[in-house]
């Protein structure tokens, strides 16, 4: 593993690169969850790049490691929103791109890392989404035990402890994280919108993420305690016009007694959700060489 830093707009952004023993057959980037740091995909990652995988991971910026460059590393008055980390995103996928130009790119999106690649920019380096334990954060398609406190959340604590830190203090209130004002502000925003990001960024994200091609495949967890299977289906339905095939996933499937939201990272699964994670992306690296092939038979016609 080599840690690296890379530069996005004004902001510093910590990565780490997993490299495979040989050579690699495609680059996967991994986009993590709202305030998830990287580090807990480090066993994930170590295990994917010894199936032959170039892997990445990174912190947004205002978290993890990619907190900004002060004296305390504060995130009072820290400007940052949902896309810049998009931006973040994205310019993670272009330095993977560029250490490995020749192999197809995959994400690999926890949560938040499925709902961001709708709005990239530039979509055509990448060639297929694999989207884990992700939906829409609109607050009607969340889980019983969360919808029960949600409003709560979005209409007291968050407005007034974010005025208050001026960012908000997430691991002192033992909710999502610490998240820049801007970040936490914007997700209110979408969350309480019936069409979650689309709906409240308007026209121009619904175009967005009506413009990807790459195909989109969603593992919703049975015994998830943030996202529905309703929520997964209107989050993955944004990408209308990408090829979209979802799988649902219970944790007798895998002989658990629970996996969650966040479980399908840990290492109790490297011998049941993990390789189903490498059999997808495999599945996409063979239809990435055929659509390639096809592009240099069109070319050469």
């Amino acid at each position: 593993m080599q840690k690296q830093t890379l530069n996005a707009d004004t902001s510093q952004l910590s990565l780490r690169v997993y490299g495979s023993s040989g050579p690699a057959r495609a680059s996967v980037v991994i986009g993590g969850a709202m305030g998830v740091r990287q580090d807990y995909y480090t066993p994930f990652a170590e295990w994917l790049s010894s199936q032959g995988f170039r892997v990445t991971t990174f912190d947004y910026r205002g978290s993890g490691d990619s907190l900004p460059d002060t004296p305390d590393g504060g995130l009072r008055g820290f400007k940052a929103d949902l896309l810049d980390w998009a931006g973040d995103y994205e310019a993670v996928v272009d330095a993977a791109k560029a250490a490995l130009p020749d192999a197809p790119l995959y994400l690999l999106g926890h949560s938040l890392g499925a709902q961001l690649p709708g709005l990239f920019k530039d979509q055509d380096k990448v060639d297929g989404l694999l989207s884990i334990a992700a939906g829409s954060g609109y607050w009607r398609d969340n889980a019983p035990r969360l919808k029960r406190m949600v409003l709560y959340f979005w209409y007291v604590l968050v407005p007034l402890a974010t005025r208050l830190f001026g960012y908000f203090p997430g691991r002192r209130l033992k909710k999502v994280g610490d998240l820049p004002a801007g970040v936490i502000l914007q997700w209110r925003k979408w969350c309480l919108h019936p069409q979650y990001s689309v709906g409240a960024e308007g026209e121009a994200a619904r175009l967005s993420y009506g413009q990807v091609g790459f195909p989109v495949l969603a593992l919703s967890i049975t015994d998830d305690e943030l996202m529905t299977w309703r929520g997964t289906q209107n989050l993955i339905n944004l990408y209308a016009n990408a090829p979209r095939t979802f799988e649902r996933i219970a944790p007798a499937d895998v002989q658990a007694s629970r996996i969650g939201h966040f479980g399908f990272f840990r290492a109790q699964f490297d011998k049941t959700l993990w390789p189903r994670a490498r059999e997808i992306i495999d599945g996409m690296v063979r239809l990435s060489g055929h659509v390639q092939e096809r592009r240099v038979a069109n070319t050469t016609a």
